[in-house]
């Protein structure tokens, strides 16, 4: 049984992972605009990961060396992708959000190549060739999509995983400033704070929570609680059961995703989309290191 408890905790934070994509299509749903979102999200996980960081007694390092750090994830890891995601999520599924979230180990590949972190492998390019092929099936055939109109916002989907995989990179290339992964989070999303609320106030875009709460509302805070308790566990487990484990979870979060979105938002998909969903599986399992890596059980963080 103790050999299940790993496996126990990737379905958890997967599961839990996959619901934020559903949450993020009902709250844009409301006519809710990114820039107010992002800025409610970033406060709820200051909130979160802020008393994360006092129990653990870890002060929050702030310096000249670390602030960049902060202002660059603030950028590349919250406010460009969650922009980008929140505009494309009130046109796409949700369920096809999910999928090209998926992409993140795949596009991640030749950004580490570009930046000297990686060497060639061509089992890793088959693994990136099937992800570009997946979303060739969703943009190629007609029947994928449910309207054409849809099109149009594929290459603004593909954003996120565009930011997300470069900031993998960015962090193994330069680090972190000094500070551990959770402690990252929490000052981009204090700088992200800054940024993002004199923004949507000044474009029109704030959200004012003394209303009548509806269910955009709801899932507002819910996403932002969930991807806040998440990332805490995933850190977690990361440090536990080291990073090349822990990669797998994007499985569970794509498949919880569409399930998510199904049973939720009463999304249904098409054959190829079915199709897609195999091969980026398949690409994931390609790209990803093998799990008899001598490095598996070390972390990268301090």
């Amino acid at each position: 049984m103790r050999h299940l408890i790993p496996y126990g905790w990737l379905l958890l934070i997967g599961v839990s992972w996959g619901a934020t994509q559903p949450l993020a299509k009902i709250a844009v749903s409301s006519g809710y605009q990114p820039l107010g979102l992002i800025f409610w999200q970033m406060l709820i996980g200051v909130v979160v990961l802020g008393l994360v960081n006092m129990i653990r007694r870890r002060p929050l390092p702030i310096n000249r060396r670390v602030l960049p750090f902060y202002l660059a994830i603030a950028l590349i890891g919250t406010i460009i992708p969650n922009a980008a995601s929140y505009k494309a999520y009130t046109v796409l599924p949700a369920g096809i959000m999910s999928l090209l979230l998926s992409l993140i180990p795949m596009i991640a590949f030749p950004i580490a190549l570009m930046l000297g972190l990686d060497r060639f492998s061509f089992k890793r390019m088959a693994g990136l060739s099937l992800g570009l092929f997946a979303v060739l099936l969703i943009v190629g055939v007609p029947e994928a999509l449910p309207n054409a109109a849809m099109l149009a916002f594929i290459p603004l989907g593909l954003l996120p995983s565009l930011m997300y995989a470069f900031e993998g990179n960015f962090v193994a290339r330069f680090g972190t400033g000094g500070a551990g992964p959770l402690q990252l989070l929490l000052g981009a999303s204090i700088i992200g704070m800054g940024i993002t609320g004199p923004l949507a106030y000044s474009t029109g875009q704030w959200i004012n929570p003394l209303h009548d709460w509806g269910v955009a509302d709801v899932a507002v805070v819910a996403s932002a609680l969930i991807h806040s308790v998440v990332y805490t566990l995933y850190v977690m487990i990361v440090r536990q059961f080291g990073p090349v484990f822990s990669v797998q979870v994007s499985y569970v979060v794509t498949a919880a995703g569409l399930g998510w979105a199904m049973l939720i938002l009463g999304e249904r998909y098409a054959g190829p989309i079915w199709l897609a969903l195999a091969l980026m599986f398949m690409g994931i399992y390609l790209v990803s290191p093998n799990l008899k890596d001598p490095q598996n059980g070390k972390p990268h963080f301090d």
